[in-house]
Parts: structure tokens; sequence; C-alpha cells
């Protein structure tokens, strides 16, 4: 099996290298999960590890290169692989719960994490997001694992060996194992985690291995436990050791849960039943290319499809499911807000800071039943914590600013999700945009002062303060909406389309950019534009001036016309990547990586810029998104290691490219529209979940010809510098004219100009 994978991996790469490509039945082979994976705490490129999974999986393996308990749970640059774990963390940032490694070892007994270590050489490793393959040189062992969305099957390679053992570690904070050898069984829990407090909290396992074992210890710390095949203890483990013989083939079968160890069984017998490992992993490819084939891409170079189909892996993880099916089939899971198992469906493993700018966008128009399912659950985050989380890992994690649960619960309903309890949903919104939470990440931080005076002050130890603002009306934006949409009395509604307009209080008209303002109205002073923190969340001024996805006409007027507001555009290209760094006391990561980019302040590598290139279609510029955008995917993004610009972010950096090579991008996800840049392919094909496709040529698509020089949609000609959601929904045919010179007549009108809430009728 292993010289079967390794042939057809090479195969893939030395018959398209180079080449165009045509639609593939196998698009997951395209994908490298390896991508950004270079990454190291002063400089991400792209901050991810090889998560072998299926889409949406509660779990998820990896080999693990770093220490227990760091983050950089593998880094390209690393020599030797610690085990192979399963984990759960959404970025290194967050850090895991949910884990526990397996480690085959042979020779000396070796079960601490540095002793069972091994050398491995990328040169043979294998990584698909449906297998994952590597020769471990110390022990001479080949591992393969293949996954299930709870369950895994290993299979390892052994050399001839009169000591052959496999280790688990059940990993430190307090741990419980026990082997069973008459049943070829292991079992224990983890009750590790990084966020939040989460009670009663456990990751229970539980492990059958195909082959009689003749030792059997358990161990704690560094010690191993003298005839004991049961311990619980601080940090506990196993071991299990036989003979083999050479090539001989041992096979694993693990399946975990948060409920107990009854159900941990169930998910293995229903997941991997008696399935062979080869039958597994074509089950598991069959399932990454029926949810890859919602999307297909022709026309363009093998690394633009390599790069899009690695992104789009990307995002077809977050959030995860918590949920899992109980023996009388019923949906239950563990509730990480009052410890008990509770009805009902469960995600996590996301930051709506993140994610409610274009993950959240993609589900509504590409899998909107998944995102029904994560609706359901905020449903139950709400109902048994009190909150919507903002970032979930997977209870209420303290980090990041903004109420962005209300984008992500407004868009999905205005985008047509029903058959869920909207009606909680918005009394959550109404609930977290009035209070503040028991943490500053969930409700709203600050939240007196911005009902009272529109905004948070600067002055009154509330850091990030502007940032806030600026997020608190573009989500009070999407209460409106949403509060418009389901019948909701004007005057409970007319609240929050006038809280929507804050943003104008933090606008100074000296300099053309947002500023913190102090609670007495005078603006913060002095004022550096440069200056990173602060008022700000990890960007300066320059990057959250646009931070107004609702109302980009209002911001246009408060710049002076369109010529200022293109011209303040141009001018984030053009100026110096200068910075202030003070804030944080030394040069974070968000900052080198836009230092090292060569797009003056474009700071692509963070969250809040990156729509900022679609707004020159609201000042009659299109032509220069165009540009940008195709620059942006060709520089900042490739299917390498180091192929993101900063941290990946839960499928968010992932999905502005997975959009923009489509042509579009959702601006204000909350609204109907997408706002225009331009195809990356020659042909991209979009089918949707009832059947209908959205199908864009754009058959004169080169690298030259990057711009938009005519359009037509279902036929009729169209200069509009957005495409409406609901028509894409109904099935479309977009032909793109595409030149190597802009077409600067198209998309100049007012009429032509994408929605901002001062524009509405």
């Amino acid at each position: 099996m292993k010289l079967f994978f390794t042939a057809f991996f090479m195969l893939i790469v030395t018959a398209t290298f180079g080449q165009k490509t045509e639609p593939s039945p196998n698009l997951v082979d395209y994908i490298n999960p390896l991508m950004g994976t270079d990454s190291k705490p002063d400089l991400s490129n792209g901050n991810t590890y090889p998560a072998i999974a299926l889409p949406w999986g509660m779990n998820t393996w990896t080999p693990q290169t770093g220490k227990m308990g760091d983050g950089w749970q593998y880094t390209y640059d690393a020599d030797k692989i610690r085990g192979f774990k399963q984990t759960h963390q959404p970025s290194p940032w967050m850090n895991d719960y949910g884990q526990f490694v397996i480690m085959p070892v042979t020779g000396h007994l070796k079960f601490d994490q540095d002793g069972r270590a091994s050398w491995f050489s990328h040169k043979s490793e294998i990584a698909h997001p449906y297998y994952y393959s590597v020769y471990l040189a110390d022990a001479d062992v080949t591992t393969e694992i293949t996954p299930t969305e709870r369950a895994a099957h290993f299979r390892f390679t052994f050399p001839k060996s009169d000591s052959s053992f496999i280790v688990v570690d059940a990993f430190n904070k307090a741990s419980y194992i026990k082997i069973l050898p008459k049943e070829g069984k292991i079992i224990g829990y983890s009750t590790k985690y990084s966020r939040g407090k989460m009670d009663n909290f456990k990751d229970y396992f539980v492990i059958y291995i195909d082959k009689p074992f003749t030792i059997a210890e358990t161990w704690h710390g560094k010690t191993i436990a003298k005839d004991s095949l049961e311990i619980t203890s601080t940090h506990s483990g196993a071991v299990i050791g036989f003979k083999t013989t050479k090539d001989e083939i041992v096979n694993l079968k693990v399946a975990s849960s948060f409920i107990s160890f009854d159900q941990a069984e169930l998910n293995l017998k229903r997941e991997l039943g008696n399935d062979s490992f080869d039958i597994t992993c074509q089950k598991a490819k069959a399932v990454w290319n029926k949810t890859l084939n919602r999307v297909n891409v022709e026309g363009g170079s093998i690394d633009q499809v390599r790069t899009f189909y690695s992104c789009m892996y990307r995002m077809l993880f977050f959030p995860n499911k918590l949920y899992e099916i109980n023996a009388q089939n019923q949906i239950v899971h563990y509730s990480p807000y009052n410890g008990k198992i509770m009805p009902g469906y469960l995600f996590g493993g996301t930051g709506f800071w993140d994610t409610f700018r274009a993950l959240y966008p993609f589900l509504n128009l590409v899998y909107p039943s998944i995102n029904k399912e994560m609706q359901q659950g905020l449903v139950n985050d709400y109902k048994e914590g009190g909150w919507l989380p903002e970032w979930s890992s997977p209870g209420y994690a303290d980090i990041m600013v903004g109420n962005n649960s209300a984008s992500v619960v407004a868009e999905a309903y205005l985008k047509g999700l029903r058959g869920y309890d909207i009606n909680t949903l918005y009394d959550a919104l109404v609930h977290g945009a009035n209070n503040e939470g028991p943490i500053s990440a969930v409700g709203r931080y600050g939240v007196k002062y911005y009902n009272e005076l529109g905004y948070v002050p600067y002055d009154v130890n509330i850091d990030e303060n502007a940032a806030r603002t600026l997020e608190y009306a573009y989500d009070d934006y999407a209460i409106y909406e949403l509060g418009k949409a389901l019948g909701k009395p004007k005057e409970e509604i007319e609240v929050y389309k006038k809280r929507s307009q804050n943003y104008r209080n933090l606008f100074d008209p000296q300099t053309g950019l947002m500023r913190g303002k102090n609670k007495d109205g005078s603006f913060q002073s002095p004022f550096n534009p440069f200056k990173w923190g602060d008022a700000f969340t990890e960007g300066n001024s320059w990057h959250y001036t646009w931070g107004v996805f609702q109302d980009i006409q209002g911001l246009v007027g408060l710049m002076g016309g369109k010529q200022k507001f293109v011209a303040k555009l141009d001018s984030v290209f053009s100026l110096p990547p200068i910075f202030d760094s003070t804030y944080y006391g030394g040069v974070i990561h968000e900052i080198r990586e836009m230092q090292i980019a060569n797009m003056g302040q474009y700071a692509h590598g963070n969250q809040p810029i990156q729509h900022m290139i679609y707004l020159y279609n609201y000042a009659g510029e299109p032509w220069k998104a165009q540009y940008w955008a195709r620059e942006t995917m060709n520089r900042m993004y490739k299917a390498t290691p180091d192929g993101y610009c900063g941290d990946e972010d839960n499928g968010q950096t992932s999905a502005w490219y997975v959009f923009s090579a489509m042509g579009f991008y959702p601006v204000t996800p909350a609204s109907d529209q997408y706002v225009l840049g331009a195809p990356l392919f020659k042909k991209i094909t979009l089918s949707l979940e009832d059947g209908k496709k959205v199908i864009i040529n754009a058959p004169a698509n080169s690298d030259k010809n990057k711009y938009i020089s005519t359009m037509t949609f279902n036929g009729v000609p169209c200069d509009y510098n957005w495409l409406s959601h609901k028509a894409l929904m109904q099935g479309a045919i977009i032909n793109v004219g595409m030149s190597d010179v802009p077409n600067k007549g198209r998309g100049t009108k007012d009429k032509d100009f994408p929605f901002s809430l001062s524009s509405e009728k």
C-alpha cells in the first residue's frame, strides 16, 4: 500500500507539472496538506499542520514534531516526529484540547516524548487529507493513518525485531489509561485543554490492536508502573509489545468521544466496523472528492489548481463537529458550558472575528446544510452558556474583539437558511449587543460607553477601543437587517440602524483616517496612523479605516468623494511598510509579515484589511480591484510549506483566495451582494446544493488578461460591480470577457456600485 500511494503521488506530480488542467474526479489529490506548515511564532507562513481528517470531522490526526503542549505541533523544518496525535487545535495560538498520541517504537523501550522521537524526512512522507504515511527512521517503521469523522485506522509496518512496541500517551494535566490484553485493547482519557473552564471534560479513547501482545505496562511521567495495567495520574500512558517479522503489518482501530467510553466504542463500531485499512481509506477519499466537487475549476496552471484546492481543504474543517450520535440514534454532545451531556448539535474551533468575513459566506453559498447544523449548534451554545461564542475553543475563549456572531447568525438567515430556531438566535444577538459578558470576548466589552456615546472611548482602559467600535457598528447593521427580515417592530430595530453609523464618530477629517476618541469627545493624541494595536486589533489605522463593511459610500463621503477615496486606497499600496510596535513591546509576527510582503501598508496576512482591495468598486475604478486581487493571489499564495503570507486562521485567509479566484468577494456578508474582482480560471463551475449550477466562463483568461472587459449574466449585459446571492442561487451562466488592459468605462456609474446602507432607498 505504501508503494502504491508513493507511485500514485509521483504520477500526479510528473503528469501534471507545468500543464493546463481539466476537471478531475480526484480533486483531493491536488491538495497539499503541508501548505503553510513552514511557520514559527515570529513569522507565520500559515501556522497550519497537516490535518488528516474528513470535512468538519470531530477529530483530526497529525504527526507531532513539537513538544507536548506546544501549539506549533507540526513544523516543516523539524527533524523528528514524537508521535501521531489526535488534535482539535484550531490554531497554534489557541492550542489544543482532546488530545493523545500513538507512536511505534523498536529496540530499547522508550516511551517519553523525547526518547520515543524518531528522525524522519519529507522525502519519505506522503500527505493527503484522507491518507498520511511516513517512515520513522530510528524505529524502522512506516506509519499510515486514514480517518473517519470520529475514528481512525492506523497501519504500522514493523521490521524484524523481538522488541517492537506501541506507545500510547494520554498527556499531562490528569489522565487515565487501562490495558485489556485479552481484548487486544487500550482505553483511556485525557483531560488536558487550553482555554476557558470546562467541567467534567474528558476525551475518552479506545484503541484495538489486531496483534496479540506479550508485553503490557502502564507508565506515569517517566516511570513504568510495575504490575499495573491501569493507572490514573498527572501524566498517564501505556506500552504494549511483541515480536515482529520483517514487514509485518499491525493494524490499530482508534476512536474517541467527549461523552463516554461506551460512546467511543459506538463511534468506532459505526465508523470503522469490520472495514480494512484500504476500505477506510477509499471511503475517506470518496468523501473528500464528493465534497470538493461542488467547485470545479478549469483552465489554470497546475500550481493555481493545487493552491485553490489546498485552500479549499483548509476551509472545510471549520468549525468542526462536536456532536455524536448515541445508541438511540439521537444527536447529543458534551457541553463545555455546563459539563453535561445535552441533546442536539454543537460545533467548535472557530473565531468569528476571522471567519465572519468569508468562510461563513462560502458555507452559505456552497454548503448551506452544514451551516444549518452550525446555526442549530449556536442555539445550544446560547441556551447552555447564556451567550453566543465569539471564539469557541470549544467553549468561550477570552480572545479577540467584536460581537461578530451577529454577522454569522444574520447572514445565514438572510441568505435563505431555514428550519432552526432563529427567534432564539435573534434574542441572543440582542442580548449580546446590549450587555457585557463574564469575559471581554463575549457580549460587548465597553457596551455602556458605546450605547451612550456612540463609541468605545480610548481613555477608559479598554484596549482596542476603535476596533471594537467599528466592529460593533457593522454588527448592529447585521442585527438591524435580521430584525427587519423577521418582521420585528420598527422602533425595536431602528436603534441598530442608527448605531450602525457609529463608525462616523471615529473618522478624523484632518487625517482622513479612523482614530481613537477620548470620553470627552477629543481625538486621542498624539496620533500615529502606523501604530499597531492600542486603539486597534492586530493592525493600525490604515488597516481598520476600511472596516465599514455596511456603508462604504458613507466612508467615501467622509473622505471627500470618490477621487479622494481612491487616492486613499492607492496610498495603502504606495506607502512604505513602516510601523510602530511599541504597544506590543516588540515586533509581532503580523507586523513582520506586512513588512516583508512588499505591498506597502497592505497587510494581507491578517484579517482587518482583506476586503479593502474590493472597495475600488464603490468609487468607479473596479479595474484596480481586479489588478490587486490578481497580484495578491499570485504573490501571497502557493501550495507549498511557506504558501501563506500570515496565519491561515480557521479557513478565512483561504476563503479570501477561493472567493477571489472565483471572481467575487463578500465585502458585506450580511447583505445579498458579492463584490466583483475577476476570475482566475477560464471556467469555474459551482454545483449548488439543490442541483443548480453557477458557471463562470472566462475563456480569454490568462496571466496577462486579468481585467474584465465585458460581462453577461444569463445572457444579459452586466456592468454592475456586484453579483446577487439570490440570483446566483437560481443558477447562472456568467460570461466574462478578459483583456490585458482595463476597461475604464465599465462599472464606473453610481448605479453600478455595490450596496451601502446610506445609499439604500
